[in-house]
């Protein structure tokens, strides 16, 4: 019989594995610090005129962050780099995760992928995917 140190991050795998046996593929959103790798918060909202993604990328620099459309889907992805100053015989604790992330959205057809805008502000990286004009509700007389 082997011993092995118990790891909360193979629970939830295990936890994965079974609601995809039940339910199809499922992906949690959580961190494998042993791969250095981490996944950003994300909100998708929705208006009339656009798509509205917002991720959550604190102490993320903007050089770090890559945006892509490609093929109908939004990828983001970058690096969260770790402080090098910080002497490790004077840490408590560590609980923020350091290392690449990456996120993947499919995208409707009816985004104009030539029009996307981003900006980052406190943080926060804020993506505008504009819909065609196609795709936006048209008022209509009636006669």
């Amino acid at each position: 019989m082997t011993l092995r140190p118990w790891s909360p991050w193979q629970d939830l795998e295990n936890l994965q594995h079974q609601l995809s046996d039940m339910i199809g593929d499922v992906r949690l959103p959580v961190m494998d610090a042993r791969e250095g790798t981490w996944m950003p918060r994300v909100d998708v909202r929705e208006s009339d005129d656009a798509l509205l993604v917002q991720a959550e990328l604190p102490g993320v620099q903007k050089k770090d962050v890559t945006l892509e459309v490609k093929d109908g889907v939004l990828t983001l992805s970058g690096e969260r780099r770790s402080e090098k100053d910080v002497k490790e015989e004077h840490v408590h604790r560590l609980e923020r995760v350091y290392g690449h992330f990456s996120r993947s959205f499919n995208l409707p057809r009816n985004v104009d992928a030539e029009k996307v805008d981003a900006h980052m502000k406190d943080g926060i990286l804020h993506v505008h995917l504009p819909k065609l004009e196609s795709a936006k509700p048209k008022e209509i007389a009636i006669h």
